[in-house]
């Protein structure tokens, strides 16, 4: 099975950019970018990140205000701040080396097992294995696994392990995700180039588009939210999200959650007494538009308001700001701010205003 797979990717094997190096770092920020991202979404960040950041003293000594801007439109920001705070320690207790020692990359932010097994067997062909969603569903597969994988983590270790190349484990694990992403795909798997076909009880049992069995996810909870894009004379207000905060670091325009018996207008005014401490006025409507987290999603009302009184503050965010609207791709926004840019462009553009 090993050497079918090793032929198999010797020949259909995804040319990645992070696989053309044995640099710890990239491979590692190839690694974490991947974790919940598909692979065609992350080349051109990696790129653009390599290019401004292409070594630990870099990523280290850079402002995470960078940080969190090379990352923008990536999600789930976290694993930025992580990235950003590892390069930190590693400075600090490994000499900006990267670690060859599995409990020593263990112990760095944002860092699971899987993700040190990708970077320590292609950076260092150490035979560790990984077990990320590609990898999971072809072993589920393989073994006709009758429950979900999220059930049967430590047996799909196990397999993950036995399976393991010890003497070619960064190709090994390499392979195994090229299988599951291109091959064992999640619904019509290509199961006639697979060269596993005669090894896998799935397809020997006709079952392979029914495996691998998935878990009852519960429906997302709705939230409305209204923010103000708060303007003053040719300025716009935004705030920087606290660090105890989902999408920490970043920017966006004051608002918050609609409470039960109070219109988004209302909404609008009082939040951004409370984070702010100014006084507004709405004037009008700017735009309504739906997004997805992972674990909710929201439908964001956004309205036009004019400042009134009071001096900025930073009552229930890290910082505020006034400035330009061509200022604001400077900064870091999250995705649903970031779809109201179109709408006040229009706005302001259709009255005159200079971007």
């Amino acid at each position: 099975m090993r050497q079918s797979l090793q032929r198999w990717y010797c020949q259909q094997g995804r040319d990645l950019p992070w696989r053309r190096t044995r640099d710890p770092y990239a491979i590692w920020v190839a690694e974490v970018m991947l974790q919940q991202t598909q692979v065609a979404t992350v080349i051109p960040y990696f790129q653009r990140w390599m290019e401004a950041l292409p070594g630990i003293p870099e990523l280290a000594t850079a402002p995470q205000q960078q940080v969190l801007k090379l990352w923008e439109g990536l999600g789930y920001y976290r694993r930025a701040l992580n990235l950003h705070r590892a390069a930190q320690i590693l400075m600090q207790e490994h000499g900006g080396q990267f670690p060859r020692n599995l409990e020593q990359v263990l112990a760095l932010p944002g860092i699971g097992r899987t993700t040190a097994g990708g970077i320590l067997s292609a950076a260092f062909d150490l035979p560790l294995p990984i077990l990320e969603g590609n990898v999971k569903r072809v072993l589920a597969r393989l073994v006709a696994l009758p429950q979900p994988p999220a059930r049967c983590l430590p047996l799909l270790w196990r397999l993950s392990q036995q399976l393991l190349d010890p003497e070619q484990p960064r190709t090994f694990n390499q392979a195994l995700m090229d299988l599951g992403a291109t091959i064992c795909r999640p619904r019509q798997p290509r199961c006639g180039q697979c060269p596993w076909q005669a090894d896998c009880a799935a397809y020997n049992r006709g079952q392979q588009q029914h495996l691998p069995m998935s878990e009852h996810r519960p429906s997302r909870p709705h939230k409305q939210i209204a923010v103000a894009i708060v303007l003053r004379g040719k300025e716009i207000l935004i705030d920087r999200r606290l660090e105890s905060s989902m999408l920490s670091g970043l920017w966006e325009f004051p608002g918050g959650k609609i409470e039960p018996g109070e219109t988004p207008a209302e909404c609008v005014v009082r939040e951004v007494k409370e984070e702010i401490g100014i006084d507004i006025e709405v004037v009008a409507p700017l735009a309504t538009i739906e997004h997805a987290y992972t674990h909710f999603t929201i439908t964001l009302i956004a309205f036009i308001c004019r400042y009134l009184r009071g001096e900025a503050q930073a009552l229930q965010c890290s910082e505020v700001r006034w400035v330009e609207p061509a200022e604001l791709s400077q900064f870091p926004f999250p995705a649903a701010n970031q779809k109201l840019f179109p709408y006040l462009y229009a706005w302001l553009e259709a009255r005159g205003h200079l971007l």
